[in-house]
């Protein structure tokens, strides 16, 4: 199973594997990721919980993209910056969200230690 992500100097350990959806397979509302095929409910929570844990561990790791991104659009360094507005329009965030993101992104670029809490919100 997935483990929780870990923050900054902390080593990641690799979510459970998000099985390949042919096609077909992912075009029928149904399906997701073979689970309606399994019958045995312990295997099926078993595989839901990996797949929901690699999913929030997946969805964590891209916020803090999200985050750096956003300093990096907002590095006043930078001759084609964006501002909070700017980068909460692209993101479709709002912009209090994007200075928070902006924070969180600059923490995470710097590897401050105890700058607070990890999560942006």
């Amino acid at each position: 199973m997935a483990e929780q992500t870990p923050r900054r100097n902390e080593p990641r350990l690799r979510p459970a594997p998000l099985l390949f959806e042919p096609a077909e397979a992912a075009a029928d509302p149904e399906h997701f990721f073979d689970l309606e095929s399994i019958d045995d409910p312990r295997t099926l929570l078993a595989r839901s919980t990996e797949l929901a844990q690699a999913f929030r561990a997946a969805a964590d790791r891209a916020v803090e993209f999200q985050a750096m991104a956003a300093a990096q659009l907002a590095d006043p360094r930078r001759f084609d910056r964006l501002t909070p507005a700017d980068i909460a329009e692209r993101a479709e965030w709002t912009e209090d969200y994007a200075k928070k993101m902006v924070e969180f992104g600059r923490d995470l670029m710097s590897g401050a230690e105890g700058a607070g809490s990890a999560d942006p919100v």
